[in-house]
């Protein structure tokens, strides 16, 4: 097996968790506030995993230019309106939905790779993510009949739309991510991943942290009063990008995001005995399809 693929199935489950421990800090903190926990309680954890391999491996410091950093400026800013939008998407549908609505993104992840590094994807993923974005038009029929006009009709409601947003900033940031860690030219892929994760955190830290000091105050102390829960966002929540950051370096992001999706087999467990939510059998549906194209790609992808 290749090593991209525990590393993706790994990033999967520990993003499932943070994903559900964010859901839960919403009832304390506000939607930005439960944002930035994602960044600032991560970074000491990203610190420590860069230094420790550094030191493991004796690799120098990696020698940067402006393009890594205009690539990891971007990606920061995409991934931060992504986490901000899933929250928010969460307000509207139930936790499984609203994760699977965000996994349109292997679609965006196709289309920006292609365009932005010249990635290509074989016909099976390309199968694959057909299948994944008719699961997707499926379930935006919510809770209603599952019926042709209601399924159009419900490609324009407004979680829908939170949704197409939440995996166009997130298929953007993911590309960004893999042009960074590229541009640095490491043959140590971890040493690369681990450079641009931390760099990517800092930067994120820092520009939603100065913009709740501004905006939020009393939402910016809530980050720190709530500090047990919120660390445990943060640390799952670095160990999840430990592995999307080194998947990323090693193969093509398409299809990793794409069996990225695995996630959805997590979301729907912590679903039904964690947060006690019901699924319509449109939703089962939609993301049965979803789940069908992962199938695929570990079949054939």
């Amino acid at each position: 097996m290749e090593l991209w693929i525990p590393l993706t199935i790994g990033a999967a489950f520990f993003q499932n968790i943070r994903s559900a421990l964010q859901k839960h800090l919403n009832s304390d903190l506000s939607t930005l506030g439960a944002a930035y926990v994602r960044f600032i309680y991560a970074l000491p954890v990203a610190l420590v995993y860069f230094l420790g391999l550094t030191i493991y491996t004796g690799h120098p410091l990696p020698v940067f230019d402006d393009s890594f950093l205009i690539y990891a400026l971007l990606g920061g800013i995409c991934q931060i309106l992504f986490t901000v939008f899933l929250l928010w998407l969460f307000s509207f549908h139930s936790f499984a939905v609203g994760t699977t609505f965000s996994k349109l993104e292997t679609v965006m992840v196709g289309v920006f790779g292609l365009l932005l590094l010249g990635d290509t994807l074989s016909n099976t993923v390309i199968f694959a993510i057909a299948i994944s974005a008719l699961g997707l038009v499926i379930l935006s029929a919510g809770q209603s009949k599952l019926t042709p006009g209601n399924m159009l009709s419900g490609l324009g409601r407004p979680p829908t739309l939170i949704g197409l947003a939440c995996a166009a900033w997130l298929g953007l940031s993911v590309v960004f991510f893999r042009a960074a860690s590229l541009s640095l030219n490491l043959d140590q892929y971890l040493v690369a991943a681990s450079f641009t994760l931390l760099v990517v955190l800092i930067m994120q830290s820092l520009i939603m942290g100065i913009g709740l000091a501004l905006r939020d105050f009393a939402s910016l102390r809530l980050v720190f009063v709530h500090w047990r829960s919120a660390s445990l966002v943060g640390i799952s929540g670095a160990f999840a990008s430990i592995g999307w950051f080194s998947a990323f370096t090693l193969q093509n992001a398409g299809y990793v995001r794409a069996l990225g999706q695995i996630e959805l087999i997590f979301t729907f467990i912590v679903t039904v005995f964690w947060f006690r939510e019901k699924i319509s059998k449109p939703e089962l549906l939609g993301t049965g399809l979803i789940t069908g194209s992962i199938i695929l790609l570990l079949l054939r992808g």
